[in-house]
């Protein structure tokens, strides 16, 4: 947390600044003297302090003004988007892996080399497949302006997973490089003036995102609230004493268990300041009314129940007792587990007992609810199950994209790729090949295959 804080300060900080510095280094490229960077680890070098690269002997094919402005869109929309313009003889030999190895950021990749393009991402970003349909949509497009610029805007639209590299805001300069200074503080004043609105805009837009993670938090609290009233409830009516005759040791821990999981509950959703912090609400939750089926059991000398997820239909019906075979309303049929009350339902060719929380269009089934609702699930069905339980349905759908472990957490089983870092990260050469792919295969050695 406290990470991300300093990230976030030196960002604010230090936007104007850079946008300086980044006219200052792209004046310096264009230079007398110049030469081509052949060299990857200075693309990568130039990608880690600004998301657009152009290099020297590719100029003619993205102008530094327009190369300026997209690197532009790119930091206003805050995602770890990199493009990186080649000439025509660049080497493609393990091209993008070796790029993405040396510039040692998780993100999406898209390289423009002389007139073919192709883009690449980590699995935590954006999908092989996603990544795929941006590159077939604009790949047709000649003009290299309207091309980069196509992509990233579609890119931005979709469900780009992660935030934009400190790096980029917190990149320093050299010297002038014979640029005339009084012509730097001319463009730096502008662009000062510039980087206020652009200031401006990244403000609203974390504004926003905060704001629909209040309206999230603050539907979980009515569902969170209700499932913790319910608790309560049920050990109101439970009719249990440690001192009656019969109690046990046993039983009084699983009574005292339970007890103290209602207390924890309660305390642990008045502290909750952040949707993805439900999740421990939920399994304590789950933990207390796990006790309670426990000490039913010892009291009527049954064996222990094994421990099993909610019921699927319902959380508040308690553990599960078994699994049953229910389908959706569109979807496929799949295994859930179910209380007994509802695996009797469902035996008798009759609906189960759902949970339906209040959404905009009137009462809707948890799942069909929105994506606030991931984390209250996690709790009570535990990360590894809910792909099974929840594809096809909205909320499976959701959980699915890259973007949604940033705003509701992670640790919801086969829901995130593979990469093991949130886009942005600085994950070095720590991350899986096989994983970053995209929009064309690889060709005999690695060489870019598809559109190269």
């Amino acid at each position: 947390m406290k990470a991300v804080l300093v990230r976030s300060l030196v960002r604010l900080l230090l936007v104007p600044f850079v946008a300086v510095l980044a006219v200052l280094a792209l004046l310096t490229a264009a230079a007398p003297g110049a030469q081509a960077a052949t060299d990857l680890s200075k693309v990568a070098e130039a990608l880690r302090a600004s998301p657009v690269y152009v290099d020297p002997a590719a100029s003619g094919l993205l102008s530094s003004s327009d190369a300026e402005a997209l690197a532009d869109k790119i930091r206003d929309a805050d995602k770890p988007v990199f493009v990186a313009v080649l000439p025509a003889d660049y080497p493609t030999a393990n091209l993008p892996t070796n790029l993405r190895t040396e510039t040692g950021v998780t993100g999406l990749y898209a390289i423009r080399l002389g007139d073919r393009f192709n883009a690449y991402a980590d699995g935590s970003v954006l999908s092989e497949s996603a990544v795929g349909n941006l590159v077939t949509a604009v790949r047709d497009a000649g003009d290299p302006k309207a091309q980069l610029n196509d992509f990233v805007d579609a890119a931005l639209r979709g469900n780009l997973g992660g935030s934009a590299p400190a790096t980029w805001s917190e990149s320093g300069g050299g010297g002038d490089g014979g640029v005339d200074a009084g012509a730097l503080i001319t463009v730096g004043a502008v662009l000062v003036a510039g980087g206020a609105g652009a200031y401006a805009l990244v403000r609203r837009n974390r504004r926003r995102h905060e704001e629909e993670r209040r309206a999230a938090l603050a539907k979980l609290t009515v569902v969170v609230d209700e499932d913790i009233t319910a608790f309560g409830e049920e050990l109101e009516r439970l009719d249990f004493h440690p001192a009656e005759t019969g109690a046990d040791d046993a039983m009084r821990a699983d009574y005292q268990r339970a007890l103290d999981a209602y207390e924890k509950a309660k305390s642990l959703m008045a502290a909750t300041e952040r949707p993805e912090e439900v999740r421990a609400v939920t399994q304590t939750l789950a933990d207390g009314r796990f006790s309670l089926a426990q000490l039913a059991a010892r009291r009527e000398g049954r064996p222990l129940p094994e421990r099993r997820g909610a019921c699927f239909f319902d959380p508040r019906h308690g553990p599960s007792v078994a699994d049953a075979t229910w389908t959706p309303a569109g979807g496929a049929p799949r295994e859930v587990p179910v209380c007994a009350a509802d695996r009797a339902r469902l035996a008798d060719g009759h609906d189960p007992a759902i949970r339906e929380v209040e959404t905009a269009a009137g009462p809707r089934p948890y799942w069909d609810a929105g994506p606030a609702y991931g984390p209250w699930a996690g709790g009570y069905f535990g990360g590894g199950i809910l792909p099974g339980l929840l594809v096809g349905t909205m909320l499976g759908s959701m959980m699915a994209t890259p973007s949604y472990a940033a705003d509701y957490g992670e640790g919801y089983g086969d829901f995130r790729g593979p990469g093991g870092h949130e886009g942005g990260d600085m994950s070095g050469a720590d991350f899986d090949s096989g994983d970053f792919g995209g929009g064309g295969d690889f060709g005999g050695g690695g060489d870019f295959g598809g559109g190269f």
